[in-house]
């Protein structure tokens, strides 16, 4: 894959940087920067979090298929034509109670057939069954303002029974 198009994986909880996931599954990724999106986090009993988003805002579901994946993030990417602070999704993030922005990495991947799917087990995805998380592509704001596209792992209804609600903006 050329650098300008890369597999762009949002994180937010141990696959950060620093956290127990992040060496063994992550330290494939070409770049990492901050970044947020509008959602709100929840946390297990474990103390592990799960995030929440606006069904609004996730325009795809992620699939088996890192390569089709791919190809549906560059089809969002390439939609994109206003990057700035006052795009559409920002300007719906800045008037959405009871939606917060909630911080995390944006990761960058050039391997995807082999690094996502480690990372689909780890999450407990599974499309065609019961998964612990959903693999979903959402609008990402980055440090500088711009947005772009990333998929992003966000809880299940079944997983956020389990779960309580926070007023957290990042984890832990």
């Amino acid at each position: 894959m050329s650098k300008n198009h890369l597999f762009r994986l949002f994180v937010y909880g141990t696959l950060k940087r620093g956290y127990w996931n992040h060496e063994a599954f992550c330290s494939e990724a070409v770049s990492i920067q901050e970044a947020t999106v509008r959602g709100r986090l929840y946390e297990l009993p474990s103390g592990i979090p799960v995030l929440l988003v606006p069904e609004e805002d996730i325009l795809a579901v992620g699939t088996t298929d890192p390569l089709a994946d791919f190809a549906t993030q560059l089809h969002f990417v390439a939609g994109l034509t206003n990057p700035e602070p006052t795009s559409d999704w920002l300007l719906r993030n800045a008037s959405s109670a009871p939606w917060i922005t909630v911080c995390g990495e944006l990761l960058t991947f050039d391997d995807p057939e082999n690094c996502i799917p480690a990372i689909d087990r780890l999450e407990g995805l599974c499309p065609a069954g019961t998964s612990l998380y959903q693999r979903v592509l959402v609008p990402v704001r980055l440090s500088d303002g711009g947005v772009t596209t990333a998929w992003c792992y966000i809880s299940s209804s079944q997983t956020l029974q389990s779960a309580r609600a926070t007023d957290k903006t990042m984890w832990p």
